[in-house]
């Protein structure tokens, strides 16, 4: 049997006085924490040579060894392919990008086993995805956006562009432009986030700012306009943690316009939040087998650019649609 990966971690003072299995569930948020203290009772850590419990608080100095097992999956969901329609932005023998329509949630998971991205690349091509990358339930997929979050997302057409698109955004070779529509009032028209960002604890469903044991997190937005409390933001991604902007924009008080989730206002007439206003909209890459420089703009859907065209009646926009 080949053994597990282990990671060791020293304990320092930003993650002294965490349980275990929070810090755990904090580095590996896409893990329930009844996973996480399942793995702990099977043994998967140590504590100074010491088998590591759920509870423990770890002290300062603290050398935690760990090896969590690979997700159980009980029963797992079946990839059925579904005819959907994809809005192809573009396509090579490496790459397939596409613009993400809202309300399509990427890859299946709890609670989503119907109509994903990933069924409707299997309708496409099932051949080509089946088998690229190293998640049989993620064929293709190198990085995600929020179901509710439109926008540009590319997809690894070959094993070979798989490895180096993950290298990439490992390297942080990517850069991630989006367009947001958040709560108004402010100070700075441009300005850096950085907290780090994990799984809120008392809220799974939920990402949070954590003082302790959170992983590290940068967002820079600038301020377009603003209109009836309501302002337009072009953010941009240095990490790339689940829920991050949502997270750093609630956190500065200005949550994305729309997301209940973590507090984002719902009206704001004459402006209009169906779900949350977010878009990625622009993501430029190295191309996996090239090299070059690459640029892949997704134009807004119509709720957000209704939105847009109250603010371009007043501001210079000229661009953002392109």
């Amino acid at each position: 049997m080949t053994a597990l990966p282990q990671t060791t971690l020293d304990i320092d003072a930003a993650t002294a006085g965490m349980r275990l299995d929070l810090l755990l569930v904090s580095r590996h948020p896409e893990r329930s924490r009844t996973a996480i203290q399942r793995a702990l009772a099977a043994g998967c850590a140590t504590v100074n040579g010491e088998p590591g419990k759920a509870g423990l608080r770890l002290e300062e100095g603290d050398r935690l060894v760990y090896a969590l097992p690979p997700e159980e999956t009980t029963s797992p969901l079946p990839l059925l392919p579904r005819e959907l329609p994809l809005e192809i932005l573009h396509e090579d023998e490496a790459l397939l990008v596409v613009n993400k329509p809202a309300g399509l949630v990427v890859h299946p998971g709890a609670g989503e086993e119907g109509e994903t991205l990933v069924s409707a690349l299997l309708h496409r091509e099932p051949d080509t995805f089946a088998s690229v990358g190293e998640d049989a339930m993620r064929p293709g997929i190198v990085h995600r956006l929020d179901k509710d979050t439109s926008g540009v997302l590319v997809v690894a057409r070959t094993q070979p562009a798989w490895e180096a698109l993950k290298r990439s955004f490992l390297e942080r070779q990517v850069d991630k432009l989006y367009l947001a529509f958040a709560r108004g009032g402010f100070r700075e028209n441009f300005a850096a986030i950085e907290a780090p960002v994990g799984r809120d604890p008392r809220h799974r469903q939920r990402m949070a700012v954590l003082p302790q044991g959170g992983r590290s997190a940068l967002t820079k937005y600038r301020v377009l306009g603003e209109l009836h409390g309501v302002a337009l933001l072009q953010v941009r991604l240095y990490t790339g943690r689940t829920h991050q902007i949502r997270v750093h924009l609630s956190h500065v008080g200005h949550p994305v316009f729309g997301d209940a989730l973590y507090g984002g206002d719902q009206k704001h007439p004459p402006l209009s939040a169906p779900r949350q206003m977010l878009h990625a909209w622009k993501v430029a890459l190295p191309h996996p087998l090239t090299g070059e420089r690459m640029i892949f703009t997704a134009p807004p859907p119509e709720d957000f650019q209704r939105n847009l065209s109250l603010f371009a009646q007043q501001y210079n926009l000229e661009g953002l649609a392109q």
